[in-house]
């Protein structure tokens, strides 16, 4: 009988042992790769590794339900999407991959073993030990936060690939903290994933300073893709060029295509035909996990080009990583192109991930009234400039200047006389605003003009760009006082830093060439970034 008793109790143990590892979703980010990373959500017994100085010891599961879980694995899948690997929560992927391309992360609450209070913990350079050395995140020392796990496990992961701390030094070359926090706010607040991304939503990988010096320069993607670890980017999944376009199906009026932007110079191009005279309208949305394009890492830009390959239209809103097209064209063949961008305080050096573009044509065939609608902004002293071109067969009814805070939601701001075509206000605040014009006809049809965004004028006393426009390599800069400037080329590299004085600053930078570059300003604990263009 007890022979009996301890073999039922055995068994449902076993049973009890299946059932938890099973809750656990099986995913995967790119399962034809064979470098692996293994999200370890449900406790594991470590032994017989570099860790095991006083002995085995069992780590228990990471106390997340499977949403949390989801959540979690599809925050870490986006930071490494460009590469060829494979996240996963699936323990057999990783016990068929490669011994010298793979790495268990084991997120869980046992953190005593270790006896300190870091979230996590890795081997630098362990991915290729070949000898299944894992890496550890504390889920308890986090608070159970799923951002700050997801953050945790790519930046672990990151140092088993190879990568150090990116850190942050002021104009001296001493070091202000080993950990870059980034800079910005909302959607488009930044942050390097080896530095400390944990309260910014858009943290990339990154090209700067790592902790060994102010001059150690750790190219991340560079490091990620080397031969070292034996795998690179992931194959281009979209033509380059307008002769390579992707052409999507269209049904009932609609397409939606998914992509990837691998590298920094990766371009997706699409080819689409308008049946006649429409309304055109996209939603480009980047991989996200929530509300304000939570976990995504690409900022989009979508161009709109004509048959004859000119651009009409690019979609970039300032404050946001999504955009959005509604405009009118006739019938033709027309392009797209996607591509990931920097902004006012991310790079575009790894601007990099997976989007979908969802497009409709609204009243195929109809007769469209208007022929052209665009909107323009300018700061003019504490105001904000609005002017517009309108041009159209039929009689405008009623215009509307509408206002967003937060690039989604637009409310009426003025209506204004049907032969108007400016308007200037005084806005009530200094925060970042985005405009558009709501047009009605007198046959009844509305439409919305592009977007514009215009910064807040509470710029006044700070260092910025006399001019953002120069044909050589001269910049000049005007400030209020001492504060640092650094010049910072697209791909994320810095090519000039210096402090300027009080006046109209003249600063010549020998490495410019044709192209945009950002200048960033530093001092009194504040920072702005300014966009340059060398032509």
């Amino acid at each position: 009988m007890k022979t009996l008793s301890r073999t039922s109790l055995m068994l449902l143990l076993l049973a009890f042992h299946h059932i938890c590892y099973s809750q656990v979703p099986i995913l995967n980010s790119y399962p034809s790769a064979a470098a692996t990373i293994f999200l370890d959500f449900d406790g594991h017994r470590v032994a017989g590794t570099s860790w095991n100085w006083t002995g085995p010891f069992n780590c228990a599961g990471a106390g997340l339900d499977n949403a949390q879980i989801t959540e979690v694995f599809h925050r870490v899948a986006e930071d490494y999407r460009p590469f060829n690997i494979n996240i996963t929560t699936d323990s057999t992927k990783f016990l068929a991959a490669p011994l010298k391309q793979r790495m268990r992360v084991i997120i869980t609450t046992t953190s005593s073993w270790y006896g300190s209070t870091a979230g996590g913990v890795a081997f630098i350079e362990s991915f290729t030990w070949g000898d299944d050395n894992p890496c550890f995140i504390f889920s308890a020392l986090f608070g159970y936060n799923i951002k700050k796990i997801a953050e945790a496990a790519s930046h672990e992961a990151g140092h088993t690939l190879g990568l150090f701390h990116q850190a942050k030094y002021d104009a001296s070359c001493n070091i202000v903290t080993e950990y870059n926090t980034g800079q910005g706010t909302g959607e488009i607040g930044w942050a390097p994933i080896m530095g400390a991304g944990y309260y910014q939503n858009f943290t990339l990988w990154n090209n700067g300073p790592n902790s060994m010096g102010c001059a150690s320069l750790q190219n991340d993607l560079e490091v990620i893709t080397s031969s070292f670890n034996g795998f690179g980017y992931r194959v281009d999944d979209h033509g380059s060029n307008f002769a390579a376009a992707t052409t999507p199906g269209f049904s009932a009026n609609q397409f939606n295509v998914t992509g990837v932007i691998e590298r920094n110079t990766d371009q997706d191009y699409f080819r689409f035909t308008m049946p006649a005279n429409s309304r055109f309208q996209l939603d480009a949305v980047p991989y996200n996990v929530g509300a304000g394009n939570a976990g995504s890492d690409l900022d989009m830009q979508v161009t709109l080009y004509d048959q004859s390959q000119v651009p009409l239209s690019i979609y970039n809103p300032g404050a946001l990583l999504n955009s959005v097209a509604d405009t009118l064209l006739n019938a033709g063949t027309y392009y797209l192109k996607v591509e990931g961008k920097g902004n006012l305080y991310a790079p575009s050096y790894a601007s990099l991930g997976s989007y979908s573009l969802q497009a409709s044509i609204d009243g195929a065939g109809i007769p469209l009234p208007l022929h052209s609608l665009e909107l323009r902004g300018a700061q003019n002293g504490d105001k904000h400039q609005l002017s517009w071109t309108i041009q159209a067969d039929e009689k405008i009814d009623q215009q509307f200047v509408e206002v967003s805070m937060d690039g989604h939601t637009f409310a009426p701001l003025a209506s204004t006389a049907a032969d108007d075509r400016s308007y200037i206000y005084k806005p009530e605040t200094n925060s970042l605003r985005q405009y558009r014009l709501n047009v009605t006809f007198d046959d009844g049809h509305r439409y919305y003009s592009n977007t514009v965004s215009i910064r807040g004028s509470n710029d006044a006393m700070r260092p910025k760009l006399a001019g953002n426009l120069i044909h050589a390599n001269t910049i000049y800069m005007s400030s209020p006082g001492n504060y640092n400037f650094s010049v910072i080329d697209l791909n994320g590299r810095e090519i000039a830093r210096g402090l300027l004085v009080n006046g109209l600053n003249q600063v010549e930078v020998n490495r410019m060439t044709t192209g945009i570059y950002l200048v960033r300003f530093s001092g009194n604990d504040q920072q702005w970034t300014d966009k340059l263009v060398r032509q």
